[in-house]
């Protein structure tokens, strides 16, 4: 049982293109909510969203690849080679051990509604035999593990809007039980029609600015991206003189079995992950300095996901921010993006604010870091995510050496309605960086 500790990470969002540009914008509270030009929006009743700034294909991809990849695949691909220059690998050192395990909502969602609207008004002889090559979510993974030379495990996990969590997740497991000693991870997705006219149907979309925990939030903001992060056991990373940018934690997953679209009123899913993933890292409720919340702005989820934090942490008067203020719902990319929110928070003592925060909603009763970021020195950050179909997925991010050893820390449990009772029999302070 190994460490897992993140070497790079790269970034193609809403707020721009680059972990630097992307961070600059999330500590600068920008928004990245724009009117939409990838397609027309008539008669959706909804035309804000949040594209990936100044994101072209052919500025990161050539010749054939730039022909033969959809947009979230360029931008995985994009991506990938951000967070591999970061990690210094240039080349890696057991290709047969290096994983690719990505997530997504809807892949290239895009590809097949052009698929779809060529066939109905031209025919099948107008699909173009190219597209139906482009647009399978399964070949996100695959483009990653081809970017750096992988030829591990490769998957990718459609868990909706926690698809992000899962596959970090399940990527540190795989490492920690040394079925492989390095992952490409994260996830992708790409903006489209059917998607922001679905969420418009179901009433969920904000008319023109989301606003997570304020009285007056209306909806989410549709968005698109990608994040790839490079995990590594803490041996392998030592051997290649990598340097970490931060641990990941412990990580808890749990399905409300409640509701297609609504969370469970009572949150007991969203509980039992949260409470697993500070359990799995070896620490308490009190231990965890700042919440990345799921925070979408919609009527039905932030008062819900207020009652789970203050379930979790009690008297622990815990800093949330939600960053989907500012990049919107990127979907299956939202959790792998507000990840490396979450390692840069760890990494620079700052955290991003919750912007377009007025007033906020009498059921939200959280401590929302509103419209500043502000410098917290978080040593543990927790990112939430919550999805369709009641996934939850929840991770720990830590600063390097402030969890205790891997051997020390507690499985998960399925069965504990009450987190906050469940603490490992022996606490693990974090040193002079110990809050509880």
């Amino acid at each position: 049982m190994q460490r897992v500790f993140i070497t790079g990470m790269g970034v193609v969002s809403p707020l721009g293109t680059g972990l630097s540009t992307y961070w600059s914008g999330l500590k600068g509270g920008e928004s990245g909510a724009a009117p939409i030009t990838a397609f027309d929006t008539t008669g959706i009743g909804r035309d804000i969203g949040c594209e990936a700034k100044g994101f072209h294909v052919r500025d990161h991809l050539r010749g054939t690849e730039a022909r033969t990849m959809g947009r979230a695949s360029a931008m995985v691909v994009a991506a990938t080679r951000m967070a591999a220059d970061m990690a210094r690998l240039k080349s890696l050192p057991s290709p047969e051990r290096t994983a690719a395990f990505l997530g997504t909502t809807m892949g290239e969602g895009n590809l097949l509604a052009q698929l779809h609207t060529a066939w109905i008004t031209e025919g099948a002889q107008a699909v173009a035999p190219q597209k139906i090559l482009q647009y399978g979510g399964s070949l996100l993974s695959i483009h990653a593990a081809r970017t750096v030379g992988a030829q591990g495990p490769a998957m990718t996990l459609p868990a909706a809007c926690a698809a992000g969590n899962y596959a970090i997740g399940y990527s540190a497991d795989q490492i920690r039980q040394g079925m492989v000693d390095m992952a490409i991870t994260g996830a992708a997705e790409v903006l489209e029609r059917a998607e922001l006219a679905g969420f418009a149907r179901l009433g969920a979309v904000a008319k023109n600015t989301c606003r997570p925990f304020d009285k007056d939030r209306d909806g989410i903001l549709v968005g698109e991206g990608a994040a790839i992060l490079v995990l590594e056991s803490e041996s392998h990373m030592r051997a290649r003189g990598a340097e970490p940018l931060a641990e990941v934690g412990g990580y808890g997953l749990a399905c409300d079995g409640h509701h297609v679209t609504h969370p469970n009123p009572e949150g007991a899913g969203n509980a039992r992950a949260m409470g697993n993933a500070i359990r799995t890292s070896g620490l308490t409720p009190s231990d965890v300095d700042h919440v990345n919340a799921h925070g979408t702005g919609t009527p039905t989820n932030d008062p819900v996901e207020s009652q789970v934090i203050r379930k979790v942490f009690g008297a622990h008067d815990v800093a949330v921010t939600s960053v989907k203020s500012m990049i919107g719902h990127c979907m299956g990319a939202a959790s792998a993006l507000e990840a490396v929110a979450c390692v840069q928070s760890v990494r620079t003592g700052w955290v991003p604010p919750t912007i377009n925060h007025g007033q906020k909603g009498p059921e939200c009763d959280v401590r929302v870091i509103a419209n500043q970021a502000q410098r917290l020195h978080p040593k543990v950050v927790l990112n939430n995510a919550l999805a369709f179909g009641g996934y939850n997925a929840v991770v720990t991010f830590a600063a390097p050496d402030v969890l205790p050893p891997v051997s020390d820390r507690p499985l998960a449990t399925f069965g504990d309605d009450h987190p906050e009772d469940n603490h490992p029999k022996e606490n693990h302070p974090r040193g002079d960086h110990h809050v509880g």
